[in-house]
């Protein structure tokens, strides 16, 4: 591996996020907010420093570039983006090392966990920072970087496989350079619609416009402390569900749909089980707490629909859910492992492989009872092949695995059983807010760094699926030859 390739590719990437510090920086420039003014500043011009730095020192491959440079660009670029992204944070003061850290990698996995205890007394410029960067990390910086920067040629295909699965292994355009411009151009047109709509709803323009990257970025950070519920609005509520519903499906998907009508989504299994799913949960917890006597049915029905939609995908709170009955908390943690789309912006464990792992159960039932007979497992009208199922076999076992290890080493840190189970499950599936200390209403600011630590790492893990992160910890995959 050519350590000068994968610099070169960083320092691109990092220059690229210096003049993306312009943008709040402009805002708080514009509100006279001169101290974030100056950490902005200083932010924008490391990092411009970095990725010159980087870029001189590094090489452009053109279109040689091997596997392993390919995964250590993706997986170092994470790591770069959110060192550089906590810069404001701490450089005004607004948090420690470690606190400013935790808060750029919950941004950019799209978490939305936060260790600020008073969102509201941070200035504009800097709670837009804060949604830019779930708006950068929600489509995939690699995407981004692929869509707007010149051509990199087909070494982009490398670190666009290496950023996640997430964006799907069919390719809505046979060129990637193409595809990841219609992905972003939907990106786009998605929050533009958003941002008008929060306009329209009431919203203050700069509120609409942090609002709107967080949702479609499915991150849920907020501009208030109370999230959601702050604008006590049934049309906000209502507005931000159907989005986060659409954040959670996938945008190739979208883009099919354009060329060929709205019929292609009834062809598709992964979006017949995501809406089914929805559906289902917001009855079952529409039911649960009506028949607890919480709220009216208008009210029941109102709450389910939002925190379903968004504790699929997101993470913003409209009602404090841990009052809820057991019932209802229990479908909501079902929601938060299952996730979204396969090709949108939310995380987790992804619709399509859910479908999958129960087909394959079906599967070796059936052989069971007919032996003689070959079963195959079968999704949007074809078969599955036997490598498919088993990747997706081994992400679930590693994602259970690992949440699971997470969660036994918070409770060595004196967290409750459920409470660690809850924080594991939506770190790693970077859904944000949990239960019990980092609920409804709660925050991460009271946990040791002992635990902000572990739960950095698990976000990231959870972000890039696992493999990049933990192919990069093999001593052999930084040996300058190797067979990769």
């Amino acid at each position: 591996m050519d350590i000068k390739i994968v610099a070169y590719f960083l320092g691109r990437i990092a220059q690229a996020q210096g003049l993306v510090f312009l943008l709040p920086l402009a805002v708080s420039l514009w509100r006279g907010e001169n101290f974030a003014g100056a950490a902005l500043f200083f932010a924008a011009a490391l990092s411009a420093g970095i990725g010159t730095k980087l870029r001189c020192y590094g090489t452009d491959p053109g279109d040689r570039l091997s596997i392993r440079e390919g995964i250590a660009i993706t997986g170092g670029g994470w790591m770069l983006a959110t060192f550089l992204g906590m810069l404001p944070y701490l450089l005004g003061g607004y948090l420690g090392y470690l606190d400013g850290v935790f808060e750029s990698i919950s941004g950019f996995t799209g978490t939305g966990a936060t260790v600020i205890t008073d969102i509201e007394a941070l200035p504009q410029g800097i709670l837009l920072w804060r949604s830019l960067t779930h708006w950068l990390g929600g489509l995939g910086i690699i995407v981004i970087f692929i869509a707007l920067l010149p051509a990199t040629g087909q070494s982009a295909i490398t670190m666009y496989n290496a950023e996640s699965s997430s964006q799907g292994s069919e390719r809505v355009l046979p060129r990637l350079k193409n595809m990841t411009s219609v992905l972003f151009r939907i990106y786009v047109v998605l929050t533009t619609v958003a941002y008008f709509i929060f306009l329209l709803c009431g919203m203050e323009p700069l509120a609409a416009l942090n609002h709107a990257m967080s949702t479609i970025g499915t991150g849920g950070f907020s501009t208030y402390n109370a999230s959601a519920a702050h604008f006590q609005s049934p049309a906000v509520e209502l507005w931000m569900s159907l989005f986060m519903f659409i954040a959670g499906g996938s945008f190739g998907l979208y883009y099919r749909v354009y060329l060929k009508g709205p019929r292609v989504l009834w062809t598709n299994s992964e979006f017949k089980a995501y809406l089914g799913i929805v559906v289902a949960a917001v009855f079952l917890i529409a039911g649960d707490l009506l028949r607890s006597g919480l709220y009216d049915l208008p009210d029941s029905l109102r709450f389910a629909v939002f925190q379903v939609t968004s504790l699929s995908t997101t993470g913003f709170v409209s009602a404090n859910y841990e009052l809820w009955p057991g019932f209802s908390k229990g479908v909501l943690l079902l929601l938060m492992l299952m996730g979204g789309c396969v090709g949108s912006t939310a995380a987790g464990l992804k619709i399509a492989r859910v479908i999958l792992l129960f087909r394959m159960v079906r599967a070796i039932v059936l052989e069971k009872l007919h032996p003689r007979v070959a079963i195959s497992v079968r999704m949007n009208g074809g078969s599955v092949s036997e490598a498919v199922l088993h990747r997706t076999a081994v992400f679930f076992f590693l994602y259970i695995l690992t949440i699971a290890f997470f969660a036994v080493l918070m409770t060595a840190d004196n967290i409750k059983t459920f409470d660690a189970i809850g924080i594991s499950v939506t770190t790693v599936g970077c859904i944000g807010p949990a239960f019990g200390i980092a609920g409804a209403t709660e925050n991460y600011a009271g946990l040791s760094d002992f635990t902000k630590g572990i739960l950095c790492f698990a976000m990231l893990l959870g972000r890039l699926e696992f493999f990049t992160l933990l192919v990069m910890l093999y001593p052999s995959f930084w040996r300058s030859k190797g067979n990769w």
